[in-house]
């Protein structure tokens, strides 16, 4: 007897069209981002940019941003792959209500309320709060490099830019010399009002290729000049350590300009060296909450600290009861702030060796509050609280680069880049926000 098997009508015509509620499963993510963003967030600065009554009524506000908060949650960032999203996954469609922007539309909202957007970290954080997902007993920092939107060979040190200045001034001017030489013999074959004076096109790609370069080593030597000077040299007192490689206010040879994002910067990665940001969060021990963001250009995490945990009281009104970060951190400024924040701190002051208990290398700091530190964390031992930073923010980045994919900013310039990393972050606490709830 054959076996009856379920109809499979690909032709088949629903008698009742569906709802968008019916698309996905009740408890999914979207029906969830949606509602947060209908009924919980404010977006009056997103909303008041439209004023103009003409002209064909534009996408909601409110759904664009709930597609592009939901994207953000699903690991989809760019234009293309939202607008692809909206016309394949059925999530999407009831984000969306069966809506397709298109993916310019796409790329222009987010540009436009770029700012607005960003700032939705705070609202979204607030709802954390009244979740109880943000205890503050203790909070773990910790900083994570970001590819930038620009690749690490177009960019080129101010040494090599003075060797390539002249070698492409030298090449351009002959250039114009040839170029003048066929252009007479060109004025006595066809004739001077016929076409064919213009650059070759290899010369004129030079040309622009040198006004790059110049343009690029003007911005390091202001750049430069902006610097603060060195303190004034005593004759009667030799100078010590390694003697000044150039004069101040001059750049240093080895600093170096992209030309496709000149705020990103050469970080060292676990890939190598690449064009990177540093991208820092601050994150809550109970829930791996992010409660502080920010964006830096400096490799270095030293000069992050008292920002961020300005950030957290201003984000949260209040001061976080413990921090732990790693030995990135430590210095005698940063350890002095938490002193007078009343903040019980666990900051590494060296590397942790394997089969250690607790960070036990000394930093080249020998202040008093460094050294204090390392006798809090060798006391704790095994016990100490310092343990929960690798488990507090560690995984969160792992979360955001490994699991949902985001390596890449998509936006360049550091001011546009921070914006995009808030809205990382709240696309995170958003998801963390659905599984209290679920």
């Amino acid at each position: 007897m054959a076996k009856t098997f379920r109809s499979w009508d690909v032709d088949q015509i629903w008698l009742l069209p569906p709802s968008v509620q019916d698309l996905v499963p009740a408890g999914s993510v979207a029906h969830f981002v949606r509602e947060m963003v209908r009924e919980s967030l404010d977006l009056s600065a997103i909303l008041d940019t439209y004023t103009e009554e003409r002209g064909f009524p534009p996408y909601d506000p409110r759904m664009m941003t709930a597609l592009l908060l939901y994207g953000y949650t699903q690991g989809v960032y760019s234009s293309r792959r939202l607008a692809r999203a909206c016309e394949q996954r059925v999530d999407f469609m009831a984000v969306t209500a069966l809506q397709q922007p298109d993916f310019r539309t796409l790329s222009e909202f987010r540009k436009r309320h770029l700012k607005a957007l960003g700032g939705l970290f705070v609202q979204v954080l607030q709802l954390c709060r009244e979740a109880g997902l943000v205890k503050l007993g203790h909070v773990a920092l910790d900083g994570t490099k970001i590819r930038a939107n620009a690749s690490k060979h177009k960019a080129m040190s101010y040494q090599r830019m003075q060797k390539a200045e002249k070698e492409l001034a030298a090449q351009v001017e002959a250039w114009f010399h040839e170029a003048e030489a066929v252009d007479g013999e060109e004025d006595d074959t066809f004739g001077a009002d016929q076409r064919g004076d213009e650059l070759p096109d290899w010369a004129r790609n030079k040309q622009q290729r040198l006004a790059k370069i110049r343009e690029a080593k003007a911005a390091l030597e202001e750049e430069a000049k902006g610097q603060d000077p060195p303190p004034p040299v005593d004759p009667e007192q030799p100078r010590r350590g390694r003697p000044r490689q150039h004069p101040a206010g001059v750049p240093k040879p080895e600093a170096q300009r992209n030309f496709t994002d000149p705020e990103s910067r050469i970080m060292k990665t676990s890939e190598g060296f690449q064009q990177c940001y540093n991208a820092q969060a601050a994150v809550d021990a109970e829930s791996q909450v992010i409660v502080a963001c920010d964006v830096t250009q400096s490799a270095s995490d030293r000069n992050q600290l008292q920002a961020l945990v300005e950030q957290i009281q201003v984000n949260t009104g209040r001061n976080p009861t413990e921090l732990s970060a790693d030995s990135g951190y430590c210095s005698e400024e940063n350890l002095a702030e938490l002193e007078r924040r009343e903040i019980r701190g666990y900051v590494a002051t060296g590397k942790q060796q394997h089969g250690q208990p607790a960070p036990a290398g000394a930093r080249a700091s020998k202040g008093e509050r460094t050294q204090r530190m390392k006798r809090r964390l060798q006391c704790g031992g095994y016990r100490s609280r310092y343990r929960l930073r690798k488990q507090t923010a560690e995984p969160v980045f792992g979360q955001i680069k490994a699991a949902r994919g985001f390596r890449t900013v998509l936006l360049r310039g550091v001011e546009k880049v921070t914006d995009e990393w808030s809205l990382i972050c709240t696309a995170h606490n958003l998801l963390k926000l659905a599984a209290s709830r679920a």
